[in-house]
């Protein structure tokens, strides 16, 4: 089985956080969010993951090698294939088309979940959905009484239904999704000035094919900054039995209050930090309470009060009281 990885997105709502760093590649609990993607994906799929493709645009060689090698720790092969133009979701799984063969799973990385489903990889296909009380904002899916998809409705004014697609979907045939893909953009079929993804569904469930939902217990956005300190918040909770100190760790006369992630080589001294704080490695803490936050690697935090923040790579926040939002190699001094 072979996974597709569309991320070439500029991450506008997350910055200034995706100014140096693409917005999948944004750690939440110590590991990258497309990581932890790949990874919870290869625990339902039911088979080994042969290939993950990622969909990337000019991102530089450190980020494909990093990605490559997230690949290579799931046992795949990695490829790096490029959506130089904003075309839409089609365009962009069709950047791909030579990963899509066999069964193949496709997933934005702008999202996680939970799930202890085990995928039925005998029906055409398994779409992830999330039951929402608000769906007015997304895509959602209709479903029979078989519990098999009828319709694609995206972002409906009047409710249609509260299952809403959380951007992970699972197809029997990636040469079938393939083709369909390829149809919308030789024929320019076009919704809202792209090739989406729906537009292809739709075409399927026309021609007989099946898809049913794959319901996740719960769906974590990472699409803004508060977002991504939520969604890190519950992923601590999730792994909190995972959790430990490393030995390379220095802390003096503080309070880790649990869950935290502490990253390799930190150093925290007269702080308190936690609950649900993520620090990554070689960052300094001194004088501060930091709670319900996530602090990127080689940063340093003194004298502050911090929570609901998001703070970067090689940032500095000295003598501070708020809710605040850093991005790398910034410095801030009350």
């Amino acid at each position: 089985m072979n996974i597709i990885v569309p991320m070439a997105g500029m991450g506008k709502r997350m910055r200034p956080h995706t100014l140096t760093v693409p917005k999948p590649l944004i750690p939440i609990a110590g590991k990258p969010i497309v990581q932890r993607l790949v990874e919870d994906i290869a625990a339902v799929a039911g088979s080994k993951i042969d290939e993950v493709g990622f969909i990337i645009g000019d991102f530089g060689q450190e980020v494909e090698q990093q990605l490559l090698g997230i690949a290579k720790s799931l046992g795949a092969k990695g490829k790096i294939y490029y959506q130089t133009e904003a075309l839409g979701t089609a365009h962009a799984i069709l950047c791909a088309k030579e990963s899509l063969k066999g069964p193949a799973i496709v997933a934005f990385a702008d999202t996680l979940f939970r799930a202890d489903f085990s995928m039925n990889t005998n029906s055409d296909g398994v779409l992830w959905v999330s039951q929402i009380d608000d769906p007015s904002a997304f895509g959602v899916v209709k479903v029979n009484a078989d519990n098999v998809i009828t319709d694609f409705v995206e972002k409906p004014k009047d409710f249609v239904s509260d299952l809403a697609m959380i951007g992970i979907y699972y197809f029997k045939s990636g040469e079938t999704l393939r083709d369909e893909c390829q149809y919308l953009i030789d024929n320019d079929i076009i919704n809202d000035g792209e090739y989406q993804l729906p537009d292809a569904l739709r075409n399927m469930t026309a021609k007989g094919m099946q898809f049913n939902p794959g319901q996740v217990k719960d769906w974590l956005d990472c699409g803004n900054k508060n977002a991504t300190v939520d969604s890190n918040q519950r992923v601590l909770k999730f792994i909190a039995g995972e959790l430990s100190i490393p030995s390379s760790a220095s802390i003096e006369h503080s309070t880790i209050v649990q869950p935290c992630y502490i990253g390799e080589g930190v150093s925290i001294k007269n702080s308190v930090v936690g609950p649900h704080v993520s620090v990554g490695k070689g960052t300094i803490i001194e004088n501060s309470i930091i709670k319900n936050s996530i602090v990127q690697t080689n940063s340093e935090v003194k004298q502050a009060i911090i929570d609901n923040s998001m703070i970067g790579h090689f940032a500095k926040y000295y003598k501070g009281f708020d809710d605040v939002s850093i991005g790398d190699y910034s410095t801030v001094n009350s």
